[in-house]
C-alpha cells in the first residue's frame, strides 16, 4: 500500500484523513502493518459479503413432504396494514381510526408532563407486568365501561393484543391442542394458535355469532369475539354467552374473549363483557388501545384468571422484559384525569355519524346490498347480491377507481374448511372510522360507477342532501 503521507498528497486529503481508513481496514483484517517495511494487503481471501442461507423450497422437493403443511403454516401470517404499495384516494381498510382525530394537543401535554417529572424511568427496566398506575386505570376503565370488576394484580399490559395471543398460547397451546375459533375468524389469531402447534376447531358462525351448543367437548381453549365478531359483525347475545360460560365449566377449559373495538357502541348500552359474567375465573379478556388512540402506541392488556398472572408475568419478561415506560405513565394520567372519556365520547358521535352516512349511502347508490353488523364496532359487513360480481371481483374494481374495500380473505379474516363458501366470497367489509361524510360519499359514489349499481333510492333529509351534492 502507499504510505500514508504519499496517498494523502495524491488524493488532495489531510494525512489524518488517510491514517484513520488504514486504521479501519487494518481493524477489518483487510490490510496489515509490517514494521519497518510498510502496509500491506492481506494474503487470506475473503468472502465478498455475509452467506445467505436459502429458504426450504417446498415445491421444488427439498423440504420432506410429512414437513410441507407445517413449513407453510409456520410461514403464514396476517395483514395488519392496507396491502396496496400506494395510497388509495379513499380506503375503508378495516380497525383503522382517523388520525386527524387523535388528542395531538393532549398527548404532547402529558409526554412532557411525564418526562419534567420522571424522566430518571426512561434509563430504567420496568415491571414486566406493566406500569402500576395504567393498570389501576385499566381496573377503572374496564369496570365502569365492560363491566369488568378486577384489580391491577391480574391486568398484564401488553404489546397490543397479538402480544396477549401469544402469551396466552404460551401458556395454554403446546402440539395437539385443540382450539375452538369461530369460523370466518380473526387471521392473527388463528396463525398464533396454529403456530404453536394447536389443531384449530371451527365453530360456524351466524347472525348472533357463535353457537355455543357447537363447541367441542374436547377443545382446551375457544377464541371468540363476542362484542363485534370479527369479521361478519354479530354480537353474542346473553343467552349464548351464559351458554359458552357453561361450556368452559363442563369442559374445563378457558375462553379468550377478544373485546377488540368494543369501545364503539351507537344503538343504546352495550351487552356487558363476556368477563363480566365470569363466575368460575376461565375468561381471559383481552383489550387494546390500538383502536381508540391508535395501533403506533402499541398498548393493549390482558384480565386474566388468578392462576395465570404469574406464568403470563413470566412469559412476558422472556418475550421483552416490558413495555415502554414513557407511552404508559402518559395513558395512565390521560385515562386518570378524564381525558381518555371525553375522547372516547367524542368519537363515539362522530363514528355514529358516519357509520349512519355509509349506510343510507349504501342504500342510496348500492340498494341491492344488504348492510349488517353495524350496532357497533368500526366496519360494516356488506353482503353483494348472488348475481354479479363476488368479493374479490369488487376489490379489484374498487381499487382499479383508487378505493379500498376487502372480502373476507383479504380482510385480515381466515376461513377455515368448508363454510357457507358462496355467500362469505360473497362478503365485503367496509372500516369507516377513518373517512368522514364527504369522503364516503365520494366514495361509494365511485364504488357504484366502479361496480354497476341499481336504481337509486330517495333518503331523507340532512343525508339526501348531502349524497345529492356529491352526485
Amino acid at each position: 500500500m502507499p504510505a500514508t503521507r504519499e496517498l494523502a498528497s495524491d488524493l488532495r486529503v489531510s494525512r489524518n484523513t488517510v491514517m484513520g481508513a488504514y486504521a479501519r481496514l487494518i481493524a477489518e483484517g483487510l490490510i496489515e502493518s509490517r514494521e519497518p517495511t510498510g502496509t500491506f494487503v492481506v494474503d487470506r481471501v475473503h468472502d465478498e459479503g455475509p452467506s445467505v442461507v436459502p429458504l426450504p423450497c417446498v415445491g421444488a422437493g427439498l423440504v420432506p413432504a410429512s414437513r410441507a403443511v407445517h413449513l407453510r403454516m409456520r410461514a403464514e401470517s396476517h395483514q395488519v396494514m392496507p396491502p396496496y404499495a400506494h395510497e388509495l384516494g379513499f380506503d375503508f381498510w378495516v380497525g383503522r381510526p382517523d388520525a386527524r382525530l387523535f388528542p395531538m394537543r393532549a398527548w404532547q401535554s402529558l409526554l412532557l408532563r411525564m418526562l419534567r417529572g420522571n424522566a430518571r424511568k426512561l434509563c430504567d427496566y420496568g415491571d414486566p407486568q406493566g406500569l402500576w398506575e395504567l393498570r389501576v386505570a385499566i381496573a377503572a376503565h374496564v369496570g365502569a365501561t365492560r363491566g369488568i370488576a378486577t384489580s391491577p394484580e391480574r391486568i398484564v399490559v401488553t404489546n397490543g393484543i397479538q402480544e396477549g395471543l401469544n402469551l396466552l398460547a404460551c401458556l395454554l397451546v403446546a402440539p395437539g391442542v385443540q382450539v375452538a375459533v369461530e369460523n370466518p375468524c380473526y387471521r392473527g389469531a388463528a396463525n398464533v394458535f396454529v403456530n404453536h402447534g394447536a389443531t384449530l376447531l371451527p365453530v360456524a358462525v351466524d347472525r348472533d355469532g357463535l353457537d355455543p351448543c357447537h363447541l367441542p367437548a374436547t377443545a382446551a381453549l375457544a377464541y371468540t369475539t363476542p362484542s363485534h365478531q370479527y369479521p361478519l359483525g354479530a354480537t353474542l347475545s346473553l343467552p349464548r354467552r351464559q351458554a359458552l360460560l357453561d361450556w368452559a365449566s363442563a369442559c374445563g377449559g378457558y375462553v379468550a374473549e377478544d373485546d377488540y373495538d368494543s369501545d364503539f357502541f351507537y344503538d343504546g348500552t352495550p351487552l356487558p363483557a363476556l368477563k363480566s359474567l365470569d363466575r368460575n375465573d376461565q375468561v381471559i379478556y383481552l383489550g387494546t388501545f390500538s383502536k381508540s388512540l391508535g395501533a403506533g402506541l402499541r398498548i393493549g392488556y390482558m384480565v386474566l384468571p388468578v392462576e395465570l398472572v404469574e406464568s403470563a408475568c413470566h412469559a412476558k419478561a422472556l418475550l421483552n422484559n416490558c413495555q415502554p415506560w414513557l407511552e404508559q405513565a402518559a395513558l395512565a394520567a390521560f385515562i386518570a384525569d378524564g381525558g381518555y372519556a371525553h375522547h372516547l365520547r367524542r368519537l363515539r358521535q362522530l363514528y355514529a355519524a358516519r357509520r349512519n352516512h355509509l349506510c343510507a349511502a349504501l342504500a342510496h347508490f348500492l340498494p341491492d346490498w344488504q348492510v349488517d353488523g353495524h350496532g357497533g364496532g368500526m366496519h360494516v359487513v356488506a353482503r353483494l347480491p348472488e348475481e354479479g360480481p363476488v368479493a374479490r371481483e369488487v376489490e379489484a374494481l374498487a381499487r382499479a377507481s383508487g378505493i379500498g374495500v376487502y372480502g373476507i380473505d383479504s380482510g385480515n379474516a381466515l376461513m377455515l374448511g368448508v363454510p357457507d363458501t358462496d355467500a362469505l366470497h360473497r362478503v365485503v367489509l367496509l372500516g369507516y372510522a377513518a373517512l368522514n361524510e364527504t369522503e364516503v360519499s365520494d366514495a361509494l359514489l365511485r364504488l357504484r360507477q366502479a361496480v354497476g349499481g341499481g336504481r337509486l333510492r330517495e333518503v331523507p333529509g340532512r343525508v339526501r342532501e348531502s349524497l345529492a351534492s356529491t352526485a
